[in-house]
């Protein structure tokens, strides 16, 4: 079932009986602000996101892992990788404000990238970031991904990053 462990956190793909889960959670005011553009979406976009993540899982084995810390099992936010591009799966990533400072999405995203590289053969993920979003940022590079570009889209301001497989020593 593509579980992902760390020492404080256990991961396990999203599924549609997490729906109203995820969907209180994409609609936290601190989490949608970057994530959904502090766009409010509706249940129905959720499940879409969701059902998308399973498919995912399906035919590339990675998708949207939940994030659970292990000493109260207690949902701390998201992480994983969605295809939206031909070129390299996206890595996204949110933690609930209660959990922030912890060190978790860092955590995360470095057990996501882990699996993709060493289990699934990935060779380069990349991930876009809003300009403003500091925390998000300093992950992206605590974990290693450089900054390739600034663009804007939306006429707001995205940082584009990306890593390769080569660069965490998991590659050829």
């Amino acid at each position: 079932m593509n579980l992902l462990h760390t020492d404080r956190l256990h991961l396990r793909p999203c599924q549609l009986e997490d729906l109203d889960i995820l969907h209180n959670l994409w609609c936290d005011a601190d989490i949608r602000r970057f994530l959904f553009d502090d766009r409010q979406i509706s249940r129905e976009e959720a499940q879409s996101f969701i059902e998308a993540s399973i498919a995912s899982f399906r035919n590339h084995s990675y998708g949207i892992w939940l994030l659970f810390a292990q000493q109260n099992n207690q949902i701390a936010g998201f992480a994983g990788l969605l295809q939206f591009t031909e070129t390299a799966p996206s890595l996204i990533f949110g933690v609930r404000p209660q959990f922030w400072g912890r060190g978790y999405a860092t955590e995360a995203t470095l057990a996501v990238l882990d699996y993709a590289f060493a289990d699934l053969g990935i060779k380069y993920i990349v991930a876009d970031v809003d300009e403003p979003n500091d925390r998000s940022i300093r992950v992206l590079e605590k974990i290693g991904m450089s900054w390739t570009k600034r663009a804007i889209v939306n006429e707001k301001p995205l940082l584009y990053y990306e890593i390769y497989a080569a660069d965490r020593g998991n590659g050829e």
